[in-house]
């Protein structure tokens, strides 16, 4: 328990850097003398503390201009992506759909169309050609980068009309090379889609009836996955890439996942679009992939828009229950485009949502549009290089109100970890929490205010945020 003498003694010493902060900034030369008091503590090379974490970035939104320049545009941005602490790139659906240059890729048609055959009124895809791709990959591995494929095996789109005897009806599921599969690979007839001679559906919803693929055929699977010639291998032996986002999972058996990671391996991650985390880890259970952590996604959404109330951050998670398969977010193409305030998470609250993400357990996801923002650009590297090093140890929650939210990560021997202090009130706060730091200065790693504490011998210290913001404090430079 802190006794009135050492807070009155720490509110003494916060008042006094504060002078000294406020002195310096108004001086001509902008530096102490010799004499001062107590020279301003300076921030940690957070490299020293390195703790392995890296983090992913997706890097596409919905719609990327200029068409047939995306490949190309990526190209330029690998070093410095790599350099700000990432890890993984998530590309969007790099074949060609129905939509020709139009299409974002979750249309897709021909699985082997990298942008080198003409169909669908183009030859090169949305974002570029075959050999443009080939170069994004090999400077992304280069630079010690994963690139990650979407994949979408739920529905096809693009087909040519044949008549479908389990339908009474022609269906738009003849796929050859004159009709959407110039390629010539994974030729399909409504005998591969739902309702078939299996059976009317797989386990899950159905998302588009009429081309809906059955994953119980047999050549299905063979194409899909098992064969030398299938997309798994066909993706990962000559493409290059190096894991899977798998899109809209709700649409087929989470066996469908582990069958083709149990066959090809890799990175992955399942898009099972759902706020609730025991269903989440149900799947991911079932799947044996990760997952997006929506349930962490909804929450933050519910916490700083809907009820701005802070307490919402107590309720179930993915990453709470598995940490190292929840892949957590504060936005994606999807939500970004969704006109439902409650799908997404408003401009005013994102660099919170990300502070939430970056210091947590869980793999956390860059948003592109994000990162490229200059108004978040500078908060989010600072967060990155908080991630991949005193983003560390057992999470304990210090204090949890209405507008602030304080965690401590512990760290470890040899890594300091750090203390989050999240503010969504509308003035500056403070608050008296226990560190783990004995008589030791401290500085707000995120940048988000210039002043500095002293805990004292007990390892307590008042820490503060900046009204509706953040902080994240750990040691200063010895």
């Amino acid at each position: 328990m802190k006794t009135s003498q050492q807070i009155s003694t720490n509110r003494i010493v916060y008042a006094l850097a504060w002078v000294l902060l406020l002195w310096a900034c108004n001086s001509d030369e902008q530096h102490y003398t010799t004499d001062a008091p107590e020279p301003l503590p300076v921030k940690s090379d957070l490299s020293r503390f390195d703790n392995g974490e890296r983090v992913m970035m997706q890097a596409f939104y919905w719609d990327v201009e200029p068409r047939f320049e995306w490949w190309t545009t990526l190209t330029g941005k690998i070093e410095d992506w790599a350099a700000s602490g990432i890890d993984r790139i998530w590309l969007p659906v790099a074949t060609k759909g129905q939509s020709g240059e139009y299409s974002m890729g979750y249309d897709p048609s021909d699985y082997f169309d990298f942008g080198e055959f003409d169909q669908h009124g183009t030859v090169p895809t949305r974002f570029g050609t075959r050999a443009q791709l080939e170069t994004l990959i090999r400077e992304a591995h280069q630079n010690g980068l994963e690139v990650i494929a979407d994949i979408v095996l739920n529905h096809n789109s693009g087909g040519g009309e044949e008549f479908n005897p389990y339908r009474n009806k022609n269906t738009y599921t003849h796929f050859d090379t004159t009709h959407g599969n110039a390629s010539g690979k994974f030729d399909r007839s409504y005998k591969d889609f739902h309702p078939n001679s299996l059976h009317d559906h797989d386990e899950e919803a159905l998302f588009f009836e009429e081309q809906d693929l059955c994953h119980h055929q047999p050549r299905v699977q063979e194409w899909l996955w098992k064969g030398e010639n299938s997309i798994a291998h066909y993706y990962k032996d000559h493409m290059k890439f190096d894991g899977w986002r798998f899109d809209y999972v709700k649409g087929f058996g989470p066996w469908v996942v582990k069958a083709w990671n149990d066959e090809v391996g890799g990175f992955s991650v399942g898009e099972y679009w759902d706020g609730n985390a025991p269903d989440l880890a149900q799947w991911v259970e079932d799947s044996g992939s990760r997952a997006f952590d929506f349930a962490c996604f909804y929450k933050l959404d519910e916490a700083l828009d809907r009820q701005k109330d802070l307490r919402v951050l107590s309720g179930d998670m993915l990453r709470k229950i598995y940490p190292d398969k929840a892949v957590t977010f504060v936005s994606n193409h999807d939500t970004e485009k969704d006109e439902n305030p409650e799908n997404n998470i408003s401009v005013t609250n994102k660099m919170l949502a990300y502070a939430y993400i970056l210091t947590h357990d869980g793999y956390p996801t860059i948003f592109y549009s994000d990162f490229e923002n200059t108004n978040y650009r500078t908060g989010l590297r600072a967060l990155i290089r908080i991630h991949n090093s005193i983003a560390s140890g057992d999470i304990e929650i210090l204090y949890q109100g209405e507008k602030e939210y304080i965690m401590k990560r512990h760290g470890s021997e040899d890594n300091p970890g750090l203390i989050l202090y999240m503010n969504i009130g509308t003035s500056n706060r403070q608050h008296t929490v226990s560190s783990n730091w004995k008589n030791t200065k401290l500085v707000d790693y995120a940048g988000r205010t210039n002043a500095w504490l002293i805990t004292d011998d007990q390892g307590q210290v008042t820490i503060e945020a900046p009204a509706h913001n953040f902080a994240v404090w750990s040691v200063s430079e010895e």
